[in-house]
């Protein structure tokens, strides 16, 4: 039984990544590197050299990275749909992990493209 919860939850953060993944957000995998066969990785470095343990979920930066055994992927949780028009610019907000777009004259206002 215990397998089965641990199996559904790793299924569910997985599903989790493909859908950031998928919602104009960029993401990555690294490949998980096994330089010496005889004492394979325990886990996952990310970018700072924290090692993460194999099938583990965590947020940093308003990124959210996942770590399995062929590697690390990550997905920026930050996400806008489209490219931003000359007029316009977009403004992110790393404590909630949001952007929106203003007018490049008038900051206050939101820019609503057509």
């Amino acid at each position: 039984y215990g397998s089965l919860v641990a199996s559904l939850r790793v299924f569910v953060c997985l599903l989790g990544l493909v859908v950031l993944c998928h919602s104009d957000s960029s993401c990555f995998f690294k490949e998980l590197e096994v330089k010496d066969k005889a004492n394979p990785p325990k886990g996952c470095e990310d970018k700072d050299g924290k090692l993460h343990d194999f099938d583990t979920a965590w947020e940093r930066d308003c990124n959210e990275c996942y770590c399995s055994r062929t590697g690390l992927s990550c997905c920026n949780m930050i996400s806008y749909a489209g490219l931003v028009p000359d007029e316009c610019e977009l403004v992110v907000d790393r404590t909630t992990c949001s952007a929106k777009m203003v007018q490049k004259s008038d900051k206050t206002k939101e820019c609503n493209p057509l």
